[in-house]
């Protein structure tokens, strides 16, 4: 296809050429339907009459699409006409870098801000799991305002014909066969990492090594890796070393290190993530002093979180501390922040982490090959160490004194001195946050559907604090202000209820300062700052008055946000440092995944908020929770097509399917803790309450034959236990299992016969089988020498293939396992766990809430 100005693509009318090169002809165009202008680049024809190349790459373009930074040019869609397939981009006004090189070295000063919104691009884009591999100065476009731009982002990978990740570079898309022009061949060739110029496999440090050659060439204008042809350039990348002595004499010893250290052969010591890079130009722009600890290697190691959003094997934490230079009276037009990166180990639950208060150490959870546990990293130092003691942790908070922490695991409210000793548990809880005051006063809170609950530091009885008023559901995350005797807390109930509270000690007021969508935190002197849309929002917060006055300040921007929760991952100290943690942007989405871990489709659109999935037992719908304005009801899901099931102000979650598919069991708080219900599927008549009590209660699983709903009940002398109750008649429960321990998820097979749970009893929750015999008849009390155990190293949420014949369940760091199950007459035979496939599962596979709410199901034809 030819195109020329004055003809048309679709809606784009086509206003002039812009260029042409290896990744095909570059037009400007007219977006006739939303009037703007656009980029239009026709691809190759050889390329696309390479159909599976084609189907590849619509694929890419797919992803690529998903990247919305204000760094990176977007692709607005992709058309196909006459047998030519054209990217509609984001039309970028300005020259690009090379033009700006070509004109000689660019001063320090403006090179910086150049250099550092490159790396917030490519951060963005490794964040998603997408790597450039044509980085160069070329594909960098700088606009009148300063604004950089970085295009072509991935296209490397989606025209690669073998689809591989380490393109050869004969196939390189601005180094081709045909192409004989100086500009095209050696440019690309002379940004190539070495390990991409010797074919290999390339990851996020081939795009390092590109920035490190094209900020190497900014501060000097000159080539970094030359040669008379495509050979001898790529002779000279693969040898050569660079002189830093080329360098104006101005150049910041720190600079010279990063660059350095970007251009590092040795894929070992190269440096392994552009935040980094990142960092260290931004404390240059600030003129911090230089330090050759800047640049230590990370330290984080593990496996990719089980998170869906976790695309890299670490997480960063955000800290600013210069919000201590606002005024009391005005705000600022321009904040003198200073940033830092805090790299920790993957997480399963990003917002699970706390600033001491003298603003010197971060406390966060974080996972290993040992399972999710309390970390500790003095910000002097790179190096986290975990804290012995604390396994199953999360939502740590510090004494006033930062010599203890307290937090939350296995239904516990504890605390641990940071000096040595075991943890001491102080009351039963399953935690929406803590806050520890002045006089080893702990408020928190002990589940999902109460108010606040204070107990002292050192133990004894717990009291209330709150009382939840008509249409509150919940009362959580509550923070000291710093006298010690008021507090802020959050909200969780009808919209003109749900919001961030100040509360008395006394209990003498209680006053809403605003509407939020997750809690609000204090920052000294006298600021209130909570998330809103996104962004990390601060107020003035008039303690007198109890009210905020001014208007609100935007701190930073993409701070990720728990919405099933309401937390938000932001803390402060006392000092008034703030950490914040981004992310949340991938949402999550319902996927449908073979054995082997290959992705079978989707169900819904994705959301952040889906949990709970069950599966019907024809396979053709999927009931799971969605929270929408705060409040999380029960949904319908077929196909794209999702249809709400529950309608009350209460929380209703935790859906079970009944065998025949006729009616979902699930959870609501509306009278009580959390009471049983069971309700039409097809929506019509009244919600049937099956249990009520003030014990809290999770609908588990529906008996084969219908006659039986197994559920979990939490007994504050006996941790968790299995119960069953009746689906007709009197609905009397009865006890299934009752320890000491904690007795979670019970899943009948799909004979009826056996019962597969997850206990603690040997130390580590681990998968069990049980037999089952309807309450009334011989045998109906197990024992502990009936129980076979399942898993062998750890695991959570067994579902039952529907043939009975396997038990699936994830182990600690979040894989899909499987074990045969062979029944000999009143006796079975577990066979050895088999890993399947790492999931990305949401919370690990289990909810928060109480290792209780499974999020993946088993479809019925396994």
């Amino acid at each position: 296809m030819s195109l020329a100005s004055g003809s048309r693509l679709g809606p784009y009318e086509i206003t002039a050429a812009i260029g042409a090169g290896g990744m095909g002809e570059v037009f400007r165009a007219r977006d006739t339907k939303l009037n703007r202008d656009v980029a239009i680049k026709v691809l190759p024809a050889a390329f696309a009459q390479d159909h599976e190349r084609v189907a590849r790459f619509k694929r890419e373009a797919q992803v690529l699409a998903s990247l919305n930074h204000p760094n990176i040019a977007a692709i607005h869609g992709l058309e196909e006409a006459d047998g030519a397939l054209a990217l509609v981009m984001e039309l970028v006004e300005g020259e690009d870098l090379s033009a700006h090189i070509a004109r000689g070295a660019i001063p320090i000063t403006e090179a910086l801000p150049i250099a550092r919104q490159i790396t917030e691009a490519l951060e963005a884009a490794h964040e998603q799991g997408i790597v450039h591999r044509d980085l160069k100065p070329a594909n960098i476009k700088v606009r009148t305002d300063g604004t950089v731009k970085v295009l072509d982002f991935g296209l490397a990978k989606a025209m690669d014909p073998s689809g591989a990740s380490n393109p050869d570079v004969s196939h390189s898309p601005t180094l081709t066969h045909q192409g004989t022009q100086a500009g095209m061949i050696i440019g690309t060739a002379a940004y190539m990492s070495p390990e991409q110029a010797r074919g290999k496999t390339v990851d996020k440090r081939a795009d390092i090594w590109a920035f490190g050659v094209v900020l190497y060439e900014m501060l000097t204008g000159k080539r970094a890796f030359k040669g008379e042809d495509v050979s001898e350039t790529l002779a000279s990348v693969l040898k050569d070393t660079l002189s830093m002595d080329a360098l104006p004499e101005s150049t910041p010893p720190r600079l010279k290190r990063l660059i350095e250290r970007c251009l590092d052969r040795d894929l070992k010591n190269r440096l392994r993530d552009v935040g980094e890079a990142r960092i260290e130009i931004a404390r240059i722009e600030a003129g911090a002093p230089d330090g050759r600890a800047a640049l230590a290697p990370s330290t984080a190691t593990g496996r990719p979180s089980a998170l869906p959003w976790a695309t890299a094997a670490a997480f960063a934490i955000a800290l600013i501390a210069a919000l201590l230079a606002w005024s009391p009276w005005r705000v600022p037009q321009a904040l003198p922040l200073v940033r830092l990166d805090v790299v920790t180990p993957p997480t399963e639950d990003p917002a699970s982490f706390a600033v001491s208060p003298d603003g010197s150490q971060i406390a966060f959870e974080g996972t290993d090959e040992g399972g999710a546990r309390l970390w500790l990293r003095s910000l002097s130092i790179t190096t986290p160490q975990p804290i012995p003691g604390t396994e199953g942790g999360r939502s740590p908070f510090w004494s006033p004194d930062g010599r203890s922490l307290g937090f939350f695991a296995h239904g516990s409210l504890k605390r641990i001195d940071l000096g040595g000793g075991a943890p001491q548990t102080l009351a039963a809880s399953n935690g929406r946050g803590g806050a520890w005051g002045p006089g080893d006063v702990i408020l928190f809170t002990p589940d999902s559907t109460s108010a606040l609950l204070r107990v002292s530091a050192t133990g004894g009885q717990t009291s209330a604090l709150t009382t939840l008023a008509p249409h509150q559901s919940s009362h959580r995350w509550p923070r000291f202000l710093p006298d010690g005797k008021r507090f802020l807390y959050y909200v969780r109930g009808a919209l003109d209820e749900t919001g961030i509270y100040m509360g008395t000690l006394d209990g003498t007021s209680s006053t809403r300062l605003t509407a939020a969508d997750s809690q609000g935190v204090y920052l000294p002197p006298g600021w209130l700052l909570w998330v809103r849309a996104g962004a990390l929002v601060a107020q003035r917060l008039d303690e007198r008055r109890t009210a905020l006055v001014g208007e609100p300040v935007t701190v930073a921007n993409g701070v990720f946000i728990d919405q099933t929760n309401q937390m938000s991952a932001i803390s402060v100290s006392a000092s008034g440092l703030i950490a914040y943690r981004t992310g949340g942007g991938a949402q999550r989405q319902l996927t449908r995944f073979d054995r082997s871990g290959t992705p079978r489709g989707v169900v819904g659109d994705p959301d952040d908020t889906i949990i709970d999935p069950r599966i019907s037992p024809d396979g053709r719908l999927v009931v799971a929770g969605r929270t929408i304005q705060g409040n999380l009801d029960l949904w319908l899901l077929e196909g794209a097509r999702m249809s709400r099931l529950t309608f009350d102000p209460a929380i209703d979650r935790f859906p079970v399917w009944s065998p025949d598919g006729a009616r979902i069991a699930f959870r609501a708080n509306r009278t009580g803790p959390g009471d049983l219900y069971a309700k039409l599927a097809s929506g019509a008549g009244d919600d049937e309450r099956l249990v009520g009590s003030d014990q809290l209660k999770v609908p588990l699983s529906w008996s084969p034959d219908g006659r039986f709903l197994l559920y979990l009940s939490v007994d504050p002398r006996t941790a968790s236990d299995l119960w069953v109750v009746p689906t007709t008649g009197d609905h009397t429960p009865s006890v299934f299992l009752k320890t000491p321990f904690n007795e979670r998820f019970g899943s009948f097979s799909p004979d009826g016969k056996w019962v597969a749970y997850q206990s603690n009893q040997s130390g580590r929750i681990e998968i069990y089988v049980r037999p089952f015999v309807a309450p009334g008849e011989s045998g109906s009390t197990a024992t502990a020498s009936t129980q076979w155990q399942v898993s062998t190293t750890g695991g959570i949420t067994a579902v039952w293939r529907p043939d009975g014949g396997e038990l699936y369940y994830i182990n600690t760091v979040g894989d899909m396992m499987a074990a045969t199950i062979a029944v000999h007459g009143s006796s079975l035979e577990p066979g050895a766990p088999v890993r399947l496939f790492p999931t990305r599962i949401y919370a690990g596979g289990a909810d928060k809430d109480n290792a209780s709410g499974a999020q993946y199901d088993v479809g019925r034809d396994g």
